[in-house]
């Protein structure tokens, strides 16, 4: 027997990223425009890591709050209160080892082996992954694609609903499609939820990201006393941490203790010097998330309105998030493509296999970059699209 035949099948099953694979094809290429992975070009800005530096020195490197320092947890509850509206005490809220980690434990705590989970899909495939490694059964919903825009069909999902049914996850605005669910969409969404008695897990990570201007809508807006939300949430896109891995989670109190034995499982909790520097991003970091914002609100525009005027693209502008996600005429395998596209034109993007059903004949660019290399990437890209 070899070594991988006597690892676990859970652990045999998880599957390779579609997009990593396309890094790595192309990784380190003179001249690469990489709009592949979700972040942005700019490092995290100097007053967050010098905040961390100096914790980091001050000798803050001991074992620590399981939930979070106290402090953080205040931080985020003034958060929400600005953005949101939120009136949360910070018990609410629970710092976790990234945005990953913080999906991964909620669903750790929301589902049994043998459970369903719902999500909307053409999806970041981690979802399903952090799942399927949970034991549960991801059940993809297909989201619509007419006229260049994604909507969510309500009737798809209540028939995708069954006994085993716990979770009903929704990324909004999403990654990739950028599909940014109505006040009316998340009150249809939390009826459905209520009427199976199920766990609504909620990534609004890019909520700030919201081109019709201000946030986009929360589950916050509609949902009532005893509704059952759970957000997953992490510092990674708004202020250039992704890095630095750390998230959180906001949830219901009651199930806090629950929360903090998975954390003291897996990671045992987030260096504290990394906390100092997250409380700083959120009391201080608005001037630097709003030049993000309007940073891909610009880059948005360019890139799309270069790959549009081909009159060979399909999608239209998203109205959220930090993705476009490309329906190109002629485009049947978007593996294949995506490293044809590099290889002809030295840009990278994701294949939309990578994003699960829906996904197939779809690239996905993330314009969160330095404008001008945004430029020449739609330009290279629509000259590749006109030769094809």
């Amino acid at each position: 027997m070899s070594f991988a035949e006597s690892l676990s099948p859970r652990s045999l099953h998880a599957p390779e990223s579609g997009i990593v694979e396309v890094v790595n094809y192309a990784r380190g290429r003179d001249g690469l425009i990489p709009l592949w992975v979700g972040e942005g070009d700019l490092p995290t800005p100097d007053f967050i890591a010098r905040a961390a530096s100096e914790a980091l020195l001050r000798g803050e490197t001991f074992y620590t709050w399981q939930r979070g320092i106290p402090e953080l947890r205040a931080a985020l509850s003034r958060y929400y209160a600005r953005r949101f509206g939120a009136n949360l005490p910070a018990e609410h809220f629970y710092v976790v080892g990234s945005g990953m980690q913080a999906i991964k434990l909620a669903i750790e705590a929301l589902v049994s082996p043998g459970d369903d989970m719902v999500y909307l899909t053409p999806a970041w495939p981690n979802f399903a992954a952090a799942a399927e490694l949970s034991g549960a059964n991801p059940i993809a919903v297909t989201l619509d694609f007419t006229g260049g825009r994604w909507q969510v069909d309500l009737d798809r999902i209540e028939a995708a609903i069954t006994p085993k049914t716990r979770v009903l996850f929704v990324n909004t605005p999403s990654n990739p499609t950028g599909w940014t669910a109505t006040r009316e969409d998340l009150k249809n969404l939390l009826e459905i939820a209520r009427r199976h008695d199920l766990w609504i897990m909620a990534d609004e990570i890019y909520a700030l990201y919201h081109y019709a201007g201000g946030r986009a809508p929360s589950f916050l807006d509609v949902m009532e006393e005893g509704d059952k939300v759970v957000f997953v949430n992490s510092f990674s896109k708004n202020w250039s941490m992704t890095g630095w891995r750390v998230g959180w989670i906001v949830a219901p109190p009651e199930i806090g203790q629950v929360l903090e034995n998975l954390v003291q499982y897996s990671t045992s909790g987030v260096p504290q010097f990394l906390q100092q520097g997250a409380i700083v991003a959120l009391d201080e970091g608005d001037a630097f998330l709003q030049a993000n914002i309007d940073k891909a609100t610009k880059n948005r525009d360019v890139f799309c309105d270069a790959l549009i005027a081909t009159n060979r693209v399909e999608t239209l502008k998203p109205d959220g998030a930090l993705y476009a996600f490309l329906k190109i005429d002629g485009v049947t395998d978007s593996r294949r493509t995506a490293i044809d596209i590099v290889d002809r034109t030295n840009v990278g993007l994701a294949p939309g296999t990578a994003f699960g059903p829906g996904g197939e004949l779809f690239m996905r660019a993330c314009f969160l970059r330095d404008p001008a290399q945004v430029a020449e990437a739609a330009d290279r890209l629509a000259r590749y699209i006109a030769a094809r």
